[in-house]
């Protein structure tokens, strides 16, 4: 009876062992460990700082449409020129990496008074009032906020080369010391005497940013001609071999041009003609001498029945424009028998040959303007009309032109057979050449040389400085926003593209096989 019991007993216990057996492999696998597999957290905080941005941009974009205004800066240039001391001040922004300048009114204005600073070498002190003048200007039209970032320079030309060093020092430190005060940025050496040749480059420089050929083939660029006061300067590029004293390189762009700069002191239309006068009054004392001082010497360069009083010796005015022009050659020329050169046009001094276009600025453009011509009228019809002019008699001529003062109206005989004998008969342009123009301003820019410089030193000043790229981002003219807005859409979508496509996954432990194992889970369910 017990081993029947016994018996029923293990049979129970045996079936239900059985059953646990099949319910334990009917639910294959049996969870131990779970979890979803999670995002990476720093995944997750970007997603969310570019959601928040990408909202800031929509909302910028939607309510503050070219809203943002761009930093507006300033620079001052004072010219030292050889008649009068001008200033400019200009007005420009940098886009992009790039400077946008404008050279109109809004963009550029301009003052000056006279005489130039080479006038004060007697009485320094009184360069100091002149500048202080010119500073005042600039300061009205610079805002107070900007001056303290607005650079200001001074760079005096001819006039101030042809005083002794002296003197030039003198009348710089008393310029130094209203400049230190202006509120504008300035350091010692910013007030100079320029050389020559850097007037003539920046002159090149201006010319040719204003007919659009900076920055591109040095070929097609234009070559400049200046006739200031006391000084005349002649630069272009040239393929030919240049000695190192009349060579100068200027980058600009992905061009490095190599041009030829000279200037030629004392050939400026006002000191030449007082050196021709020196020379006629010279001359005149040798034939007085030798006459018993009955012959008056001539003056062929001013038209007849002026009457014309150099110290003690009276010229005789004989308005002859074939003699003007001899006598004007031949002080160019003084000194050729010297030149150790193959080429020198003018006096010793090497010239290659001239190559390409050129424009004639300053007293050339203002001679023609006089005697009413084009900007691309021949040598030859300022040959006739400078032979009209000196041999007309001078009450007609006063009468013609009233409204000029007489030593105004005096001059344009001379400068009229100055110009002939400079271009065509030492430069070598023929009397009909149409590679020579005449012009102030092209495009509605002054052909100044200040204007080259402040080029110039703002392109080099850009060119050292980092790239700035929040104001370039947040400038409402750029489409930098628009760009940035899009990428962040587009990453975002991405991201959330690709939690849609990715299955979602869990991690379970399987008790049949003893391992863990990943398995898809339904995203809906």
């Amino acid at each position: 009876m017990r081993r029947s019991i016994a018996r029923s007993v293990n049979r129970r216990f045996e079936t239900k062992m059985d059953t646990v057996k099949l319910q334990l492999r009917s639910n294959r696998p049996v969870f131990r460990s779970s979890y979803s597999k999670q995002s990476n957290p720093r995944s997750r905080i970007l997603l969310y700082t570019s959601i928040s941005i990408a909202i800031i941009l929509f909302c910028y974009i939607l309510f503050f449409p070219n809203k943002t205004r761009l930093h507006t800066k300033y620079r001052v240039v004072i010219d030292g020129g050889s008649t009068g001391t001008r200033v400019h001040v200009f007005k420009y922004e940098v886009r992009s990496g790039n400077l946008v300048l404008d050279f109109t009114e809004k963009g550029l204005v301009s003052m000056k008074v006279n005489p130039g600073l080479s006038a004060y070498a007697e009485k320094p002190e009184m360069a100091g009032a002149a500048v202080a003048e010119l500073v005042e200007f600039a300061k009205k039209n610079v805002p107070r906020e900007d001056r303290g970032e607005a650079e200001i320079r001074l760079m005096a030309t001819a006039g101030m080369r042809l005083l002794k060093k002296e003197d030039q020092e003198k009348i710089l430190d008393v310029c130094r010391r209203v400049l230190r005060g202006s509120g504008f940025s300035f350091h010692d050496d910013w007030a100079t005497v320029i050389s020559g040749s850097d007037e003539g480059l920046y002159a090149w420089v201006v010319a040719n940013y204003a007919l659009g050929t900076l920055g591109g083939d040095p070929a097609k660029t234009t070559g400049i001609i200046e006739l200031g006061g006391a000084s005349a300067q002649v630069t272009f590029f040239s393929n030919e071999p240049i000695p190192p004293e009349y060579s100068r390189k200027v980058k600009f762009g992905n061009f490095t041009y190599i041009l030829y700069s000279y200037s030629f002191l004392q050939f400026g239309q006002n000191v030449a003609r007082e050196l021709l006068n020196e020379s006629l009054v010279s001359r005149g004392q040798e034939m007085g001498i030798e006459s018993l001082q009955h012959v008056k010497p001539i003056d062929p360069c001013t038209p007849r029945g002026y009457l014309h009083d150099n110290g003690t010796w009276k010229l005789s005015p004989n308005g002859n424009f074939s003699e003007c022009r001899s006598a004007s050659l031949k002080l160019l020329q003084r000194g050729k028998d010297s030149c150790s050169y193959q080429n020198c046009f003018i006096g010793s001094t090497f010239l290659p040959k001239l190559q390409g276009n050129f424009l004639a600025t300053e007293n050339f453009f203002y001679t023609l303007k006089f005697f009413d011509l084009a900007p691309r009228a021949f040598l030859s019809d300022l040959l006739v009309a400078g032979q009209q002019f000196c041999e007309e008699d001078w009450s007609k001529l006063k009468k013609k032109y009233q409204s000029l003062e007489e030593e105004d109206l005096r001059r344009y005989c001379f400068s009229s057979a100055y110009i002939v004998a400079l271009l065509h008969d030492s430069l070598g342009f023929a009397l009909d050449d149409e590679r020579v123009g005449y012009a102030n301003q092209v495009q509605n820019i002054p052909l100044d040389w200040a204007l080259g410089a402040f080029i110039l030193q703002s392109t080099a000043k850009l060119d050292l400085q980092p790239f700035d790229w929040i104001p370039f981002v947040l400038s409402g003219n750029s489409s930098a926003l628009l760009l940035i807005f899009g990428i962040l859409l587009v990453w975002i979508a991405a991201w959330f593209l690709s939690k849609w496509r990715n299955p979602q996954l869990k991690t379970i432990y399987d008790l049949e096989k003893g391992k863990y194992i990943v398995t898809r889970v339904n995203r809906y369910s």
